[in-house]
């Protein structure tokens, strides 16, 4: 029989890790329980892992300018559901629902969004009628 030993070195790595990946996959930065509606511009649609972002410009009730930072999921996610790296291009008008974040500031986690005639949402293809 083999015995396995850990140094405090490798039990501190492994604690750390676990801590990284619960922190990785939480809520926690979101009020789960409020959903937000806004209409912007596209500036930008980053595609990239772990998550996707949707970059939007958007104008608030004292006409000024403001860049919400919307957090989807994965491409890898996405990718299986039918969006691509061009579902969502800058310039484009879009209204995004929302989970906002719990600290008030411009962003949050994506839910569905319209833009044009074309309805996106994470769980299903980026033309599902949902």
């Amino acid at each position: 029989m083999k015995t396995w030993r850990f140094g405090s070195l490798g039990i501190g790595a492994l604690a750390m890790a676990g801590a990284t990946l619960s922190a990785h996959h939480s809520f926690a930065a979101f009020d789960m329980t409020k959903e937000q509606t806004i209409t912007g511009v596209v500036s930008r649609f980053d595609w990239t892992n772990p998550h996707t972002f949707i970059w939007v410009d958007v104008t608030n009730d004292k006409g000024v300018t403001e860049s919400w930072a919307i957090e989807g999921m994965s491409p890898n996610y996405l990718g299986r559901r039918g969006w691509s790296k061009t579902s969502v291009k800058p310039g484009e008008k879009i209204t995004i629902s929302i989970r906002p974040l719990k600290e008030g500031k411009t962003g949050g986690m994506f839910i569905r969004a319209q833009v044009g005639d074309r309805v996106l949402m994470p769980t299903g293809t980026p033309t599902d009628e949902r």
